[in-house]
């Protein structure tokens, strides 16, 4: 199959290549094109597999098993001041 670039695809390609993002033109079509189709595969993407771990997590605070936003920010400071501390 043979594409055609327009010259502002080609040029930026070449730019690309030049610094390095790519080895070549043709991998940098091949990359792009495949991160593209994922793109829009998970665009179509309608989230089912989600609604168990939304379930599960309105049953946690149901059960009433959650930290205050003001515990959450105190926690993560303290791991960070450990972190820090290391």
């Amino acid at each position: 199959m043979a594409i055609t670039l327009t010259p502002d695809q080609k040029a930026w390609l070449q730019a690309h290549v030049a610094t390095g993002d790519f080895p070549s033109i043709e991998e940098a079509a091949r990359q792009l094109i495949d991160e593209r189709i994922v793109e829009r595969e998970l665009e179509k993407d309608d989230l089912v597999w989600a609604k168990p771990l939304v379930e599960e997590g309105l049953a946690a605070l149901e059960r009433g098993e959650f930290i205050s936003l003001e515990e959450h920010r105190a926690r993560n400071a303290a791991r960070l001041a450990a972190l820090k501390g290391r």
